[in-house]
């Protein structure tokens, strides 16, 4: 399911691109904007992966808004203005859509979002990748190579991960649980909702909390009996 929601100053622009995502079953609307400050707190408050957004609004251009995003969702622009396509592509935007767009250049530029979800999706590793202990992650439109030996922790982050190393830490585009599979044959355990820690990089374990350098995460209840097998308590 993919949740999507429209940005756009003219009601009849969010009339069409509902009337096209109803005829696709994997599609969900959770909101319309109508200028930027409505579009912030939207992609703040709620989950969204797709954004059909529009250049020319009050206050605040599309592209403009786009800007102040630190980790904006995918983004079809809809447009009535060819110029600034250019633009649009050097912001990472999916497809742009210039108005009036029919129903199969619509389903074009959503099938683009749908594939590129699938090329980025982080496979289960094989044998070789687990012992090479190195992988890619994207994060801040540039790839980082990273050593699973490196790794801390991982906290979620929205749709988003924190993935913390020794020296630095770097926001990646994957879900915790898409981080968890890629890890699952090196020594991390899911120990919250919201946190993977290296079981090699604790220093204590105190109450509910778990002390790793520089950092205390907390023990979810749920994630407790993990706690005790790696104690040795049953």
């Amino acid at each position: 399911m993919i949740t999507y929601c429209i940005v756009d100053d003219e009601p009849i622009a969010h009339r069409i691109i509902e009337g096209y995502c109803a005829e696709l079953a994997h599609m969900q609307k959770v909101g319309n904007a109508y200028n930027a400050l409505e579009a912030t707190a939207m992609v703040t408050e709620k989950k969204v992966d797709l954004i059909f957004l529009d250049i020319n609004m009050p206050k605040m251009t599309g592209f403009d808004w786009l800007k102040t995003l630190p980790h904006a969702p995918q983004v079809i622009v809809t447009s009535a203005y060819k110029e600034f396509a250019l633009e649009g592509y050097e912001l990472d935007v999916v497809d742009y859509l210039l108005k009036p767009f029919s129903f199969p250049r619509f389903l074009k530029a959503v099938n683009k979002v749908i594939e590129g979800d699938k090329v980025n999706r982080i496979p289960k590793p094989s044998a070789a990748k687990a012992e090479n202990h190195r992988f890619f992650i994207k994060g801040d439109k540039r790839h980082h190579q990273i050593r699973r030996e490196d790794i801390l922790f991982v906290e979620a982050y929205g749709n988003y991960s924190k993935i913390y190393l020794a020296d630095e830490m770097i926001i990646s585009h994957e879900k915790i649980t898409n981080l968890e599979e890629l890890l699952v044959e090196g020594n991390f355990m899911r120990v919250h909702k919201s946190f993977l820690v290296a079981t090699d990089k604790i220093r204590q374990i105190q109450g509910n909390q778990i002390m790793l350098p520089g950092h205390t995460i907390p023990i979810g209840q749920t994630y407790r009996s993990r706690v005790n097998d790696l104690l040795g308590n049953r």
